[in-house]
């Protein structure tokens, strides 16, 4: 049994998280290096083959993200009111099976731009479930004592993803075409649903509620609505998520036409600046433990909002090495705090809610952060129609900077070690109060 003092030095040293925790980081790595490869390849397959324009690129992203609107308060019931395993068993093999109807349709030639967006948007339907799902498994997989080092490693190998799955997509995209690398994708998602079907840790079954599934549900909004700190992190997320997601809806047409890059070299900026991403989430713990998570936080959202102001400085003129170089540093310092941040707020959410509401917060705060995402899209696709890719960028740049204050005005930057913050049911055992003795704030 780990101490508090261990906990709060730095000096513990955790246990292995097991063979249980190795097959769902195979399922999560392989999802996350199919999803870098399909992010690159969705947009350029409706630029290259089906010739979309800027709107509809933007479309196309909106249908991505939409589901998450619609659907992810309702899955978050049916996650705490089911196992969450087989829920993630069923969302990859539904996936593979929807991606593979992309590629036949590409192939036939029988694909148009309304057919891939309803493809999308159905695609992005079990990835709401498997993202409000996995999240809510994970303490089951490894303990709640372990939440921080399994959500370090999971965003690492995110972070990783993105150094490889866009340089592979944009290989395979430019030496054989777009549908190919969207089949890679669906032998990702496999590879993700065997490896699940390996995981031997047991799931209790749902406490039955004897309630409404809407009761449920208000449960779950009211949990979050009432907690200043899940309040803080929406905002962050979702002021963030919003202009980011019309910035890249924006730039990927941009850089295509205005700075005239071919799909390998869009490739390559994003591989080479995720490594940035990468040693932001391996960075997390000790920054955490060196400078506190409030001030991480303050940090990364600055970082990685001045980072992406450079997009629409970049000039077709320049040399093609020193271009990539740019942008390769604008992804990387971007992507340090993106990562960074994402695993201080995660496990922050996961301290806080107790199992048994895991889902439903889960969902709220995905419906909340992933929502305007979709909104994002339409509007930067809309933007950029009116007055051009450039400005279109800039713009959401700009709006970007909103997180900053966002989050400097927040009580997150208030925050010291996220695990002090943890309530009553959801703290690890150490770290739980004496009977009599109050939990922290």
């Amino acid at each position: 049994m780990k101490d508090n003092e261990a906990i709060s030095t730095g000096r513990y040293r955790p246990a292995r998280l097991g063979a249980d925790f190795a097959r769902f980081w195979t399922a999560q790595g392989a999802s996350a290096v199919g999803g870098q490869i399909s992010e690159l390849a969705v947009p350029l397959l409706a630029v290259l083959v089906l010739h979309a324009s800027a709107s509809e690129v933007g479309l196309l992203g909106a249908a991505r993200w939409v589901p998450f609107l619609v659907l992810a308060l309702p899955l978050g019931v049916l996650v705490d009111r089911c196992r969450r395993r087989p829920i993630l068993i069923a969302s990859d093999f539904a996936r593979a099976v929807l991606t593979v109807g992309v590629v036949v349709l590409a192939f036939s030639g029988a694909l148009t731009l309304p057919v891939l967006v309803l493809l999308v948007c159905l695609l992005g339907a079990f990835t709401v479930s498997f993202e409000v799902g996995y999240q809510s498994f994970l303490p089951t997989v490894v303990g709640r004592e372990h939440l921080e080092r399994a959500n370090g490693r999971l965003q690492a190998t995110a972070s990783a993803a993105e150094v490889g799955g866009p340089g592979l997509g944009g290989f395979l995209i430019q030496a054989l075409s777009a549908p190919w690398a969207l089949l890679a994708h669906a032998v990702t998602y496999l590879v993700s649903a065997f490896s699940l079907l390996g995981i031997a840790a047991t799931e209790r079954p749902p406490e039955p509620s004897g309630r409404s599934a809407l009761r449920d549900l208000g449960d779950g909004l009211r949990f979050v609505g009432r907690d200043r700190y899940l309040v803080s992190l929406v905002g962050f997320a979702g002021i963030y998520n919003l202009f980011a997601q019309w910035v890249m809806v924006l730039f990927t047409v941009h850089a295509v036409r205005e700075l005239s890059l071919t799909a390998g070299q869009l490739g390559l900026v994003f591989s080479l600046g995720a490594i940035g991403a990468v040693l932001g989430a391996a960075a997390a713990p000790s920054s955490v433990r060196r400078f506190g998570g409030g001030p991480v936080m303050v940090a990364c959202a600055a970082a990685e909002c001045v980072a992406l102001a450079a997009l629409p400085v970049a000039d077709a003129s320049w040399p093609v090495p020193v271009l990539i170089a740019v942008l390769v540093a604008v992804f990387a310092v971007n992507g340090a705090g993106t990562s960074l941040s994402s695993v201080v707020a995660l496990t922050l959410r996961q301290l806080r809610t107790p199992d048994h509401l895991l889902g439903r917060v889960n969902a709220t705060m995905r419906w909340l952060s992933y929502g305007v995402i979709a909104i994002g899209a339409a509007l930067g696709g809309i933007v950029g129609e009116s007055v051009g890719t450039r400005a279109g960028v800039a713009l959401g740049c700009a709006g970007t900077l909103l997180t900053v204050v966002w989050v400097v005005a927040s009580p997150l930057r208030r925050v010291g070690d996220p695990r002090l913050l943890a309530t009553h049911d959801a703290a690890p055992a150490a770290l739980r109060p004496a009977p009599g003795r109050s939990s922290p704030p």
